[in-house]
């Protein structure tokens, strides 16, 4: 079965502006260090996976052109997800800019690093969103269970933003199903997969678990299937569409071990349903060819 991958990385620190890259915080270690086309490329042939969707890691519009500059090069490279400040007085004619490139696809604000809970619903220009509308630009949601309340009052004031959910919103699966955030992930998550125009990534999982959540493939699975049950009741296949994260998700697995683990899950869908999580739910929602 062919494969999109609807969500993963490069990055080259010596650009300088990955300010979350931090040689600080020993838990980032071994993402310090350059991830280009090359890195990955081997890895999409051997698993199928045909195109990816190449997502900012940096806030700033330099990083989105040098995503796009790969992209140019690159054929795998299916579409770019970049980064404008929606709240600059010039977003909407930056947007308008990076727009006239056929791989630029959307913006993902990193929501989930600023102090401010609430910026989306509160900070964006009104002719930014307009133009993410009128020029078919989609919003990757890089969120938190904190922040998904303030997520759907901004969709509700904007009803016909095309709007994916990034990593399934980071449920703290760490903290276990008993925590605060629980509820508050669960009933969120409903409301959004009751909008039709939001979807959502199953990516980004297995990094949220703590080392003895993860001692084997089947303890893997068993963590991340109660995520799985709720986003498949909620968005069903055709609004659900499976990432790596890669290189983040190499800080808790390789690539093929998160593939085998969605496998598991998305493996007992009928045919249709498992291409459309796999392929064709990017396809349609990123607009690749």
């Amino acid at each position: 079965m062919t494969r999109i991958d609807s969500h993963q990385h490069f990055w080259n620190p010596a650009r300088g502006d990955y300010t979350w890259l931090r040689a600080d915080e020993p838990a980032l270690a071994p993402l310090l260090r350059a991830f280009v086309p090359a890195d990955l490329e081997p890895t999409l042939n051997a698993t199928g996976t045909v195109r990816t969707v190449l997502v900012q890691a940096a806030d700033s519009v330099a990083e989105t052109e040098f995503l796009l500059g790969l992209a140019a090069e690159h054929d795998f490279i299916g579409g770019v997800v970049g980064w404008v400040d929606l709240s600059r007085s010039d977003a909407a004619a930056t947007l308008e800019a990076l727009a006239r490139h056929p791989q630029f696809k959307g913006v993902r604000p990193m929501l989930q690093d600023l102090p401010d809970v609430d910026w989306i619903e509160r900070a964006p220009r009104a002719d930014a969103v307009q133009a993410l509308i009128r020029l078919g630009l989609r919003v990757d949601a890089l969120v938190k269970p904190e922040h998904l309340p303030s997520l759907l009052r901004f969709l509700h004031a904007w009803p016909d933003l095309q709007v994916v959910v990034d990593h399934a919103a980071k449920p703290q699966l760490a903290q276990g199903w008993h925590a605060d955030w629980a509820p508050l992930w669960r009933r969120c998550m409903a409301e959004l997969a009751a909008l039709p125009r939001v979807h959502c990534k199953f990516s980004g999982l297995l990094t949220e678990l703590q080392p003895q959540q993860r001692t084997s493939a089947e303890a893997c699975v068993a963590a991340v299937r109660p995520v799985w049950d709720a986003l498949l009741e909620g968005f069903g296949p055709t609004r659900l569409m499976w990432g790596s994260d890669w290189p983040v998700v190499t800080l808790a697995s390789s690539y093929d071990q998160w593939l085998a683990t969605a496998g598991v899950l998305i493996g007992q869908l009928p045919p249709a349903d498992q291409d459309a999580v796999w392929r064709s739910t990017a396809q349609r929602f990123y607009g690749i060819a």
